[in-house]
C-alpha cells in the first residue's frame, strides 16, 4: 500500500491548502473545487474543531497555516466579547448558526499548545486570544455543568443547564484546553476548573463511558468517546474503563471493520437541494476509523491500528480524496473530499511511522 499511502498523503497536502484562506480561514470543504460533488452537502465554513485537527495534520506536513488561524480566531463574530466559538463560520468570521459548542473553544486552546508546545515563549504574541478564551470558558462554568445551552459536535442534540448535562467529548476537550492554556501561561483559576471538569467527568464514570450525562443520561454509545483517551488524554487508552467503552462501540457502532458516529446515524451529506438533506442513513467516518487506528496505537495494539486503517484504504482503492462518509451502495454521494479526513488520515499515519 506503499504508493497509495504516498498519494493520499500527496492529496491529503493539496486539500489541506485548498481549505486555508489568505485571512487565516480554515473551511471543512472547499465546496467551490470540481472535485466536490454536487450533490452534496455546502461546507464551506470554519468549524474550530476542524481546524485544530486540520493544524496538527499541517504542522506534521509542513504546512504554515497555524498562525494565520490563530489571528483569524481573535476577528470571528463575538469572540472579543465573550472569549467563545461557536458552532461555524463564514470564511470572514461571521457566525453562521449561533448554537454554542463548548469544544470549539477548548479545541483552539489545544491548537495553540500543540503549535507552541516546544517553544512557549513565542505564544506571547497570542497571549489575548489564550487568557480571552480560558477566561470565557471558566466564566460559563458552573461547577459541574455550563450554564448555557449546549451542543454536541454532531450537532443533533444539545445539553441543558438546569439537568446540568455534559457531553462527554466536549467536556474532555474544554479540560484539555484549559490544561494547555495553563500550560503556555500558569493561571491558578484554569488549572482549578480544568481539574473540575476532570473531576466530574470520571467520578461518574465506573464502568464505562457513555454520549452524556447529568439528572438524565444519554447511554448511546458515540465514536467520539475516542477523545477521552486521544487528543484529550483526560484519561490513559489502558484505562479499564476506557478499554470496556471501545468494547461497546466495537459492538454497537463497528460494522465490519468500519466505524459508525453512533447507532441508528441517519445523517449521510447528500443533498435533494439547497433546503432538504435526503437522511437515508448514515455510511461509516473514515475519520472515525483513522482515530481508532489513533486509539490502539495508544494501548501499542499494532495489529488492530493497522485493521482500521487499512479497511479504509481498501475501501477507497484507486481514490484519490477520502471522504466524510463512505457508502455500502453506489447511489448516495458523499462530501468528498472532507479536510478532517485528511488530517485524521495525516495524523494516523504519522503515528504508524509512516512519515
Amino acid at each position: 500500500m506503499k504508493k497509495q499511502i504516498l498519494r493520499l498523503l500527496k492529496a491529503s497536502e493539496e486539500v489541506i491548502k485548498d481549505c486555508s484562506f489568505p485571512n487565516g480561514a480554515i473551511v471543512a470543504v472547499n465546496s467551490t473545487k470540481p472535485y466536490f460533488p454536487k450533490e452534496a452537502n455546502y461546507y464551506k465554513f470554519v468549524w474550530p474543531r476542524d481546524a485544530m485537527y486540520i493544524c496538527s495534520a499541517g504542522s506534521i506536513l509542513g504546512i504554515d497555516i497555524q498562525e494565520k488561524f490563530f489571528k483569524w480566531c481573535m476577528k470571528a463574530e463575538d469572540w472579543e466579547k465573550t472569549g467563545l466559538f461557536y458552532q461555524n463560520y463564514f470564511i470572514n468570521g461571521k457566525k453562521l448558526q449561533q448554537h454554542f459548542q463548548p469544544d470549539q473553544t477548548g479545541s483552539v486552546l489545544m491548537a495553540i499548545y500543540h503549535y507552541y508546545k516546544n517553544n512557549k515563549k513565542d505564544c506571547k504574541k497570542f497571549e489575548k486570544l489564550i487568557q480571552k478564551s480560558a477566561n470565557g470558558l471558566c466564566k460559563i462554568w458552573d461547577k459541574n455543568h455550563f450554564n448555557l445551552l449546549t451542543q454536541n459536535l454532531w450537532e443533533d442534540r444539545f445539553c441543558f443547564p438546569d439537568l446540568k448535562e455534559n457531553f462527554i467529548y466536549s467536556l474532555a476537550i474544554c479540560y484539555k484546553g484549559l490544561s494547555c492554556a495553563n500550560e503556555l501561561i500558569p493561571n491558578k483559576k484554569w488549572l482549578k476548573i480544568s481539574n473540575e471538569m476532570k473531576n466530574t467527568l470520571l467520578k461518574n464514570f465506573k464502568d464505562h463511558f457513555y454520549c452524556s450525562f447529568g439528572k438524565i443520561n444519554d447511554k448511546k454509545m458515540d465514536a467520539s468517546l475516542l477523545g477521552l483517551a486521544w487528543p484529550s488524554k483526560i484519561l490513559s487508552a489502558n484505562d479499564k474503563r476506557m478499554k470496556k467503552t471501545v468494547k461497546l462501540i466495537e459492538e454497537k457502532i463497528v460494522k465490519k471493520g468500519r466505524v459508525y458516529r453512533y447507532e441508528n446515524d441517519i445523517y449521510d451529506g447528500w443533498m435533494y437541494n439547497k433546503n432538504i438533506h435526503r437522511k437515508k442513513g448514515s455510511g461509516y467516518w473514515p475519520l472515525l476509523n483513522f482515530w481508532m487506528t489513533i486509539y490502539y496505537l495508544e494501548i501499542n495494539n499494532k495489529k488492530k491500528a493497522l485493521e482500521y486503517y487499512n479497511k479504509v484504504l481498501n475501501d477507497l482503492g484507486n481514490k484519490k480524496y477520502i471522504p466524510e462518509q463512505i457508502f455500502n451502495n453506489k447511489i448516495q454521494i458523499a462530501v468528498s473530499p472532507l479536510c478532517w479526513s485528511h488530517a485524521m488520515f495525516v495524523i494516523a499515519s504519522k503515528k504508524l511511522g509512516y512519515i
